[in-house]
């Protein structure tokens, strides 16, 4: 495995699901069979590779899934990420200029769900999940949000997470993982992966329901479903040191994910985030007009960076 340099790692490590009251839920007890999937190597110079150089695009490239799967089938857990890529990312402009040439889904016993951050020179988005036997609701959502970092462009050598803008971007992906839950639930039960599992589109969706009650409810008990411009001003300082959206960063997320459900345009926005110097390690007055100027120049419409501006900073 291509592990050279470990730079950090970044995803739902900074969620406790715990406190969002979130259990395990809706196993698939059918027998899967294996699905075949291909393995695509490519080789790139150090620093940002570029499969945008005419290899195709985060909907396309290859998918490769190793690890761990605890009692899973591999295969099976391939059509699952697969549906959910594609449910994600279906009507999505996928802009960025710094597209993978492969993802790897890694399966994990333990630790976090992660984006491996590797310095061997090589175009893979490496992702690492952690799930239970066939837990697919847990795989999907797990996946969705490492994906989500992908199509931000923090899967790269240099995508160390950095305050003080970081949690903005959790949040987003967060609200990104929501969103392609609730669309890979109704592409389930219309057209179910696995033969007879029309059924298990429900327990998807009663998942993605009961996390984002839980984000709902603790904005409500901060004031944040009221609008969150006073919210973000009474919560800044915290936010910006801690990080992530296990503190008062959650709040943000139900009104993020109905920012993203109005429409794909705004998803692809989420491809000309971190595309400037200091990433998210600038302040947000910098980093929401950075995120604007980002998209003028990769051609995307820019209406979810200009609503965010507009919802933070008024």
């Amino acid at each position: 495995m291509m592990r050279r340099t470990l730079l950090s790692q970044i995803g739902l490590s900074q969620i406790g699901l715990s406190q969002i009251g979130l259990s395990q839920i809706g196993l698939s007890q059918i027998g899967l069979a294996q699905v075949g999937f291909a393995l695509v190597g490519s080789a790139v110079a150090p620093g940002w590779p570029a499969s945008a150089q005419g290899k195709g695009n985060l909907a396309s490239v290859p998918i490769e899934v190793v690890g761990d799967w605890d009692g899973s089938l591999p295969g099976s857990a391939l059509a699952v990420v697969t549906r959910m890529r594609a449910v994600s990312l279906a009507g999505v402009r996928l802009l960025s200029d710094r597209q993978p040439g492969r993802l790897r889904v890694d399966g994990h016993r333990s630790g976090p769900p992660s984006i491996w951050l590797h310095d061997d020179g090589t175009s893979i988005a490496w992702v690492i999940v952690d799930i239970g036997p066939r837990d697919w609701s847990k795989l999907a959502y797990q996946f969705g949000h490492e994906l989500g970092h992908v199509l931000a462009n923090s899967w790269g050598p240099d995508a160390k997470p950095r305050n003080p803008c970081q949690w903005l971007e959790e949040a987003l992906v967060e609200s990104f993982s929501i969103r392609g839950l609730g669309l890979l639930a109704t592409s389930w039960e219309q057209d179910p992966p696995f033969p007879g599992d029309t059924a298990f589109g429900g327990a998807i969706r009663t998942y993605r329901d009961r996390v984002l009650a839980g984000y709902r409810a603790f904005a409500a008990d901060v004031g944040a479903d009221r609008g969150i411009a006073a919210w973000f001003r009474a919560h800044r300082s915290e936010m910006e040191t801690e990080g992530g959206v296990s503190g008062p960063g959650r709040a943000a997320i139900p009104t993020l994910v109905a920012e993203l459900e109005a429409g794909a345009d705004r998803v692809e926005d989420l491809g000309a985030l971190n595309r400037w110097p200091g990433r998210s390690g600038v302040p947000m007055e910098q980093y929401l007009p950075s995120w604007q100027g980002s998209c003028a120049e990769i051609g995307a419409k820019g209406r979810l960076a200009e609503r965010v501006k507009a919802l933070l900073l008024g």
